[in-house]
């Protein structure tokens, strides 16, 4: 009965709804392959490299991450705003935006290769490591296309290419493993994958009847691009220094060995991210279409929302951490033995992510994009200095400790300070205590 009903709402439903559905349901799935084929690869790599060379190999990727962001120069939701405003200048939009972006993945190769030659570790191999892998910043190139894919609502091709691209650099692993090659092999697949992807853009580009030869560049365009696209830039660094800091500070400051066990902590913790993600980019049209409709309705869909986020990751979180050290040891082995108290920790910054989560759809509901960056920002200089104190004292568990706080006071705390965001901060402290459930027990015991 419920399959036919299913089937007759899918039926009756608007092409276009069921185009934005298609397409959410292929972004999903593009996450659940990842997510399952890179924990399973991800754990005999880390096996087989050890703490020592896999800290090396996580260092070196967020070593070059620091200079993709360069790469990425700000301009996704530019160019895909355009592409959908501006059709019939597509050619125009794809062209400009290719040259801008190669022109600045070039420039952050060449940035990372040359910061690369005066990191901070021992490991005499790290300037090559870094090298390689900041090489991927020149492919990056390549997004346009996805771009152009996203603008069209067609995400599914664009899934295609980077998948294959994912399962033939794992599988590649996988070789790498079996013939005990090299720690620099791991970094030369990742810089290939990136490759195989934008090669596999262009074919389902091509496949999708579009030519490259139509593309032109306009050198006004690029300066329209450019000058919107700072604020971009600004926030991608904030997050950049969120995601990639820890692993950086630890290197320099404890050693590769360390990155590795704190590399494998956060792998499991936010393996879990994609289910905030999902929800909050599923329920956002709504929350906006709710501002039309008056506060009340507005507010009390948003605590709906940030009631089912706060269950899932108390439920998450309490689960993970009874059973953090049985996990890795089973994942992992005894040599990464000290992620377990990292897991611990790690685990419960996906809370706050989740709130954060809510929080920019409701910065871009209310139009706050510089309220929204400015918290980023407040954050990240939290995060480092946190850094700075805990990890020589507790080393790679007191950089998960700071992440934890340094989300806690971006997502939630800081929203107290500013008037207009104190009711949503309210809405995230009822979420925390679990209001919700101890009122409908309330209910339930008066009765």
């Amino acid at each position: 009965m419920f399959a036919k009903l299913r089937a007759k709402s899918w039926q009756n439903s608007s092409p276009a709804v069921r185009k934005i559905v298609a397409n959410i349901s292929w972004l999903f799935a593009d996450n659940i392959l990842r997510m399952v084929v890179g924990m399973a690869i991800g754990v005999w790599v880390a096996r087989y490299l050890g703490p020592s060379q896999f800290g090396a190999l996580n260092y070196a990727i967020a070593f070059g991450g620091f200079f993709s962001i360069i790469a990425q120069a700000g301009l996704k939701e530019i160019i895909v705003r355009d592409l959908v405003t501006e059709p019939e200048s597509s050619d125009e939009i794809l062209g400009t935006g290719f040259a801008l972006k190669l022109l600045s993945g070039i420039a952050a190769f060449l940035l990372a290769l040359a910061a690369g030659l005066t990191t901070g570790t021992h490991n005499p191999q790290m300037p090559w490591l870094v090298g390689i892998i900041a090489a991927g910043t020149i492919f990056q190139a390549a997004e346009i296309v996805e771009f152009w894919f996203q603008s069209q609502v067609r995400s599914n091709y664009a899934v295609y290419a980077k998948n294959l691209a994912y399962l033939i650099a794992n599988a590649t692993k996988i070789l790498l493993i079996v013939y005990k090659a090299p720690l620099i092999a791991f970094a030369i697949v990742t810089v290939a994958e990136l490759l195989l992807a934008a090669v596999g853009l262009a074919v389902f580009y091509r496949i999708a009847g579009h030519s490259f030869r139509v593309w032109r560049a306009s050198y006004p365009l690029a300066l329209k691009f450019l000058s919107q696209s700072w604020p971009n830039i600004l926030a991608g660094v904030s997050i950049t220094i969120y995601m990639r800091i820890d692993q950086l500070m630890l290197g320099n400051m404890v050693g590769d060995a360390a990155v590795g066990t704190y590399a494998v902590g956060v792998r499991i913790a936010e393996i879990w991210y994609f289910i905030p993600v999902s929800i909050v980019a599923s329920v956002t049209p709504s929350i906006i279409q709710a501002k039309q409709e008056g506060e009340a309705v507005y507010y009390a869909r948003i605590q709906k929302v940030l009631n089912l986020l706060a269950m899932v990751f108390y439920a998450i979180g309490i689960a993970t951490t009874f059973l953090a050290a049985p996990l890795i040891n089973f994942l992992y082995g005894a040599k990464y033995a000290d992620a377990s108290s990292i897991l611990a920790i790690y685990v419960w910054s996906g809370l706050f992510v989740s709130l954060g989560l809510v929080r920019s759809a409701w910065v871009t509901t209310e139009g706050l994009f510089r309220f929204g960056s400015l918290t980023t920002f407040i954050g990240a200089a939290v995060n480092v200095l946190l850094n700075l104190v805990l990890i020589p004292r507790y080393g790679a568990a007191g950089a998960a400790l700071a992440t934890l706080i340094s989300y806690g006071f971006s997502d939630y705390l800081i929203l107290s300070l500013y008037p207009r965001s104190q009711k949503l901060c309210w809405g995230m402290t009822r979420a925390l205590s679990l209001d919700f459930i101890v009122s409908k027990l309330r209910v339930l015991m008066q009765k």
